[in-house]
């Protein structure tokens, strides 16, 4: 993210921005989805909170500027990049700068606001703007969902441990929990709107541990996040991390397993990848279904709960994926679909270099 002179981390003063105004009406949402969702070509836990509307498709929301700053960027996209088929789409993203470094992304913004409208580009395009906006400024509606992001050039995530492997979404490591960018008030209400309930409420997504498994990881040769084929760009990530909503859950998401995206729960949600080093040698986990309840009924996935428990299913076994750490950075996998741990005896020709 480049700032401009009047944005540039130098000039700010001592004082903290803090943002006086919600980025959309959170009284006309359902709920917050918090940090680190792994879901489909989200392979990677993602670096940005969704806000939901589910029970009025109908229902125009307001999306606000948070602070004033300026709109940089506008994006107009009209497709989703996933291994499920999809619709076409037709909405935004945009980026408003503000000031200490500090910037606010928006995707899936449905109509703009008139001063933006007016400088957008049409579908499939991407241009460069400059358009003031004021703190608590309309910036255009949404229906179904809104992502939303805060980016801090003076921070830095310590769980993305190679800086490099980002380049092409050059913001991600500098993501921060937004809630804690909010004043008290509209924070008290991010933290009432949040499925999640574990620290931190925002969610998180970054959990690389220098010589450990858990984290994310890129095949060997694939250009790290960015991949080799746009189309398929998640094809070579790899993340064992935990669920976004229940912690406790371990949850390998695979960008390639019998040919698509896929993420699973470990059978036995055992051993925590956290205290796999180089000196475990070979682990196997068998690949499991999960769900998430409340209490004895299942969520329904559109309703705000609290309290929400991910749990694996202990059948039926989907494959296996042999996980080795030969160097702190540089893992050894290979999936084995449709197979128990029982049927596996070790790799074979077919395992593949992972690194980060």
């Amino acid at each position: 993210m480049a700032a401009t002179e009047g944005n540039s981390v130098a000039s700010c003063d001592a004082q903290r921005l803090t943002f006086e105004y919600p980025p959309v009406d959170l009284e006309a949402i359902e709920f917050v989805v918090p940090l680190g969702l792994m879901s489909d070509s989200h392979v990677t836990p993602v670096d940005h909170q969704y806000f939901q509307n589910y029970k009025d498709p109908e229902r125009m929301i307001a999306v606000y500027s948070p602070a004033a700053g300026t709109v940089t960027t506008i994006q107009h996209m009209g497709q989703s990049i996933s291994d499920q088929p999809r619709p076409p789409i037709d909405d935004y993203r945009l980026v408003i700068e503000h000031r200490c470094g500090i910037s606010s992304i928006f995707i899936h913004v449905d109509q703009l606001s008139p001063a933006l409208s007016a400088v957008a580009p049409t579908a499939g395009g991407h241009t460069s703007v400059a358009v003031t906006v004021s703190a608590g400024e309309q910036i255009g509606t949404f229906q179904a969902n809104v992502d939303y992001n805060v980016v801090d050039a003076t921070v830095t995530l310590t769980g993305l441990l190679v800086l490099e492997h980002y380049e092409a979404e050059p913001w991600k490591i500098h993501a921060p929990n937004s809630f804690t960018y909010f004043s008290d008030t509209i924070r008290e209400q991010l933290v009432a709107k949040s499925l999640r309930t574990a620290d931190p409420v925002g969610g998180r997504f970054d959990y690389d541990v220098e010589g450990r498994l858990v984290g994310n990881w890129f095949q060997e040769g694939t250009n790290g996040y960015a991949g080799t084929d746009r189309a398929r760009y998640w094809a070579g990530h790899l993340a064992v991390a935990y669920d976004y909503l229940d912690p406790a859950l371990v949850v390998i998401s695979l960008g390639t397993f019998d040919g698509a995206s896929a993420q699973f729960a470990v059978r036995g949600n055992t051993p925590n990848p956290a205290d796999i080093s180089v000196d475990s040698g070979p682990v196997a986990y068998e690949l499991v279904e999960y769900d998430y309840w409340i209490r004895d009924a299942r969520w329904d996935r559109v309703s705000l709960v609290k309290g929400v428990e991910a749990r694996a299913s202990d059948a039926p076994v989907h494959g296996v994926v042999l996980f080795e750490l030969l160097a702190p950075r540089n893992l050894m996998v290979e999936v084995f679909v449709g197979k128990t741990a029982a049927q596996i005896e070790g790799f074979t020709a077919a395992a593949l270099i992972y690194e980060r």
